[in-house]
């Protein structure tokens, strides 16, 4: 049986970015500069949408446990001679009657 799971990693501490960010508003409480006509706000405002993707896939990827290697199955023994054994019956030439 395997031992419980612990979510108290350190890297888990990564995810409060994404939340506090958009908090801070003085940091993005601007007009200029303007990306493509865009106001700051707004930009940055997406451009927190990709920190919280790439906090979470770095958390993700720390935090995941390794996955069991899958035990090595023994392959069946296959033979490429064909079974001695009388000759089928139902061969081509049989069937000229």
């Amino acid at each position: 049986m395997s031992a419980p799971r612990s979510d108290r990693s350190p890297w888990n501490w990564l995810l409060v970015i994404p939340i506090v960010l958009p908090l801070l508003t003085p940091l993005y409480n601007f007009d200029a500069p303007r990306l493509w006509g865009f106001p700051a706000f707004y930009w940055l405002q997406f451009s927190f949408i990709f920190v919280g993707v790439a906090t979470t896939s770095v958390v993700y990827q720390m935090t995941r446990r390794p996955r069991v290697a899958d035990r090595p199955v023994s392959p069946s023994p296959v033979s490429s001679v064909p079974p001695a054994g009388p000759a089928s019956s139902a061969s081509p030439e049989a069937s000229d009657e």
